[in-house]
């Protein structure tokens, strides 16, 4: 398949936890030398593209903010074209999601560590968070069944980490919609925010654009749905064994980056 752009997944697909995959510098390299541009677009909400923009530093590759959409900004983005400026939220999530919405103008509802049964709020939003208490899981609960609206930045029940699988972003979500008996709106994969936003910033058409990830749920049916062609790298989430299982078909499927740059090597024409 002939290809101007990649969309590409971050945890399980460029490094797991706090270690980079191998032959990552070498595959940026490669997309370079290619004239493949790229955006990288990540359900985790945990940080805002100038934190992964050191990160990446930290790996040896240099990826400007602008490359970068994190789950976290889509959010903030997707909700400030809703809700005006000073919109009363309450934010389950860790630093990258409260630097995101708080960038946007709304007011974020301070935690004290108890449930207060005065609080009100127009939103809740809950995204992972390694540090979250059953208080801020009650807290949130509670604040949905008095009215607030419930967003979620991305469904993932699990993250590749160093040791495997853990607990995701969508495993606090089954909390707080277990307690509150509604369910949330989604911004992250498999919606449409993420990727429609990739390929405005590319852009391409979709149908030139590959989405590579490691999650069938998520970033192949998401990237399918949004009209794109679709790689999954077998280095994160998902394994051989589940592949065979699912109805969920990606057009190519690959090992790590190290494969995928090989393949572009070999198999993709110099755009």
């Amino acid at each position: 398949m002939h290809l101007t752009a990649l969309v590409l997944d971050m945890d399980g697909v460029l490094w797991r936890g706090e270690t980079a995959m191998p032959g990552l510098a070498d595959f940026f390299a490669t997309l370079r030398r290619r004239q493949l541009n790229f955006m990288l677009a990540t359900n985790n909400a945990t940080k805002i593209a100038t934190q992964y923009t050191e990160k990446l530093a930290r790996f040896g590759v240099a990826v400007p903010p602008e490359q970068i959409l994190t789950s976290a900004e889509a959010t903030a983005g997707f909700l400030r074209q809703q809700y005006p400026a000073g919109a009363r939220i309450f934010v389950v999530g860790e630093q990258g999601l409260h630097l995101a919405l708080a960038a946007q103008g709304f007011e974020l509802l301070p935690n004290n560590g108890r449930l207060d049964p005065t609080a009100r709020a127009d939103l809740v939003v809950v995204g992972f968070n390694r540090h979250a208490t059953y208080t801020d899981m009650a807290t949130a609960a509670y604040l949905i069944r008095q009215g607030a609206r419930f967003i979620g930045t991305n469904p993932d029940k699990t993250f590749p980490s160093e040791i495997g699988p853990l607990p995701g972003a969508g495993s606090l979500l089954a909390f707080v919609e277990t307690g509150s008996g509604q369910a949330p709106t989604i911004v992250g994969k498999p919606g449409r925010v993420l990727f429609d936003e990739a390929v405005r910033r590319l852009g391409t058409r979709p149908e030139q654009t590959a989405m590579v990830g490691d999650r069938l749920e998520t970033d192949i049916a998401g990237g399918q749905n949004a009209g794109l062609r679709t790689i999954l790298l077998l280095s994160g989430v998902t394994g051989r064994e589940e592949l065979a299982r699912s109805p969920i078909h990606p057009d190519l499927v690959l090992a790590d980056i190290t494969a995928l740059a090989a393949y572009l090597e070999n198999d993709q024409p110099t755009s």
